[in-house]
């Protein structure tokens, strides 16, 4: 009988746990949208996934993602190029700077 008051009160502590940290509520709201949805999804953990908003990026959009950080480091590294040879460009038009001489 110890033993099955220590899971009972284990049990509750962890009830308590959850209804302290708003997880009761919002499982209970996303379950009443469910139970609402007049055509019930054929899929619903993706409905409670999409619903409780931990379903994550799609795959599309990380691959939309991965494209344009690909685009924009081949235009950074072009834009590097460019500015050092504008920088070249600069320093052969530029006069050389002539040599200070301390003043007595």
């Amino acid at each position: 009988m110890a033993t099955y008051r220590a899971a009972d009160s284990k049990r509750e502590e962890f009830r308590k746990y959850l209804e302290k940290a708003g997880v009761l509520d919002t499982l209970t709201k996303v379950l009443v949208v469910l139970y609402e949805e007049p055509e019930k999804p054929n899929n619903a953990l993706d409905f409670l996934k999409q619903h409780l908003n931990v379903s994550g990026p799609e795959a599309a959009d990380v691959e939309a993602l991965k494209l344009e950080v690909t685009e924009l480091r081949q235009k950074c590294e072009q834009l590097q190029e460019e500015n050092n040879e504008l920088r070249a460009k600069v320093q052969q038009l530029e006069p050389p700077a002539e040599p200070e001489v301390p003043e007595n």
